[in-house]
């Protein structure tokens, strides 16, 4: 499956932002997608994942409470909604595959070696 990660760009600390990902080449609904994200000189960081069905996700502490990720498998997308921001969410922004049907995810999804699949980028901007 291939991977597009959209919708990034510069907000204001306190705004908002809705990441896509799209895909193509495969059956969606037999993924689960986690979004990751690296900021300038440090390692890709886990942010959310959804399972297949999207009845069940994950987040990092991080963003637990701000950011909520949903998917919708007849349009082959998951999004990310991203509120209240803060400037250390400035980061690329990447979407990952993982061919797998889980019904509850764990804190697996959080391994950037379980993804078999990843897209390219897609830049966030956080301004103080």
């Amino acid at each position: 499956v291939q991977l597009q990660a959209s919708g990034g760009g510069l907000v204001q600390a306190g705004g908002s932002l809705r990441l896509s990902c799209s895909a193509s080449g495969g059956t969606f609904s037999r993924y689960t997608i986690g979004w990751f994200r690296q900021a300038p000189g440090k390692e890709r960081e886990f942010v959310t994942a959804i399972n297949w069905s999207g009845g069940s996700t994950y987040y990092a502490n991080s963003v637990k409470g701000r950011f909520t990720a949903s998917r919708d498998n007849a349009k082959n997308t998951v999004t990310l909604q991203m509120n209240s921001l803060k400037p250390e969410d400035t980061a690329v922004y990447y979407c990952a595959a993982d061919h797998s049907t889980a019904q509850r995810l764990g804190d697996w999804v959080m391994y950037k070696n379980k993804y078999e699949h990843w897209g390219q980028g897609t830049l966030v901007t956080v301004s103080s």
